[in-house]
């Protein structure tokens, strides 16, 4: 579906998933690219029936589901951040470093402009959304998730999570000048859900140091939470950080 003018959004029942992808006047981006290579030749071929253009992929962290369809878009220029990269080489999953992200990136796609930023770590160490000032869509990557009837899953936490830099990483998110964005799963939302993401991380933060110093069993921290118990449970208990 089109959520902007150029801007198109495929959503997947498996996962909840949603990939993006810009049009310019001389080529398109591609905003993740599925977990496998069948899923990613599917993607592929769903883009080639709305565009000839050729394609420019990114990649917003080096979860499965989101970057091991890769090989389906080989070859052309593809972008993640380092951290991102290295985990995907370190599992076969990429055949060397591609174009890189460290901090900030401007594409030119013909007629449009698209920012590519590394938001500091959070979900994971290689985090990066993906901005279209023109029409004011942010892909967010799993920065930010919109699940039915709320917002972060069990499955948003996981050892490779920093929890305690995620907050500061939205608060950047929040800079940009965004009214509609993506969630890396879930339907797209308006700027508001960045910062109610934002807030229920402050909380697990405050409830995981209450846990670790002794002043709050876990029970007593699931009660006090704004998410469910699995979710709570599994941000405070998989990030190392």
């Amino acid at each position: 579906m089109e959520i902007a003018e150029g801007v198109l959004l495929r959503r997947y029942a498996e996962l909840d998933l949603s990939v993006g992808l810009v049009l310019g006047s001389e080529r398109c981006l591609v905003v993740d690219v599925r977990g496998d290579a069948r899923q990613g030749a599917e993607l592929a071929d769903a883009v080639r029936r709305v565009t000839p253009l050729p394609w420019t992929v990114v990649i917003t962290h080096d979860h499965f589901d989101h970057a091991y369809g890769l090989p389906a878009f080989l070859p052309c220029d593809a972008w993640a951040h380092p951290a991102c990269w290295d985990e995907l080489v370190r599992l076969d999953r990429a055949p060397g470093r591609g174009l890189l992200v460290r901090d900030r990136v401007e594409l030119d796609l013909g007629r449009r402009r698209v920012v590519l930023a590394h938001p500091g770590v959070a979900h994971t160490p290689g985090d990066v959304v993906v901005h279209v000032p023109d029409v004011g869509v942010l892909f967010a990557g799993d920065l930010v998730e919109r699940v039915p009837g709320g917002t972060f899953s069990a499955e948003s936490f996981g050892t490779d999570t920093v929890l305690a830099a995620w907050p500061s990483a939205l608060e950047r998110l929040a800079t940009f000048d965004a009214t509609t964005v993506v969630p890396g799963h879930g339907e797209p939302a308006g700027p508001d859900l960045v910062e109610t993401c934002r807030r229920q991380l402050l909380t697990l933060l405050d409830l995981r140091a209450d846990v670790r110093s002794g002043r709050l069993d876990e029970n007593a921290a699931l009660d006090r939470s704004p998410l469910p118990a699995d979710v709570t449970r599994a941000a405070l208990t998989k990030p190392t950080d």
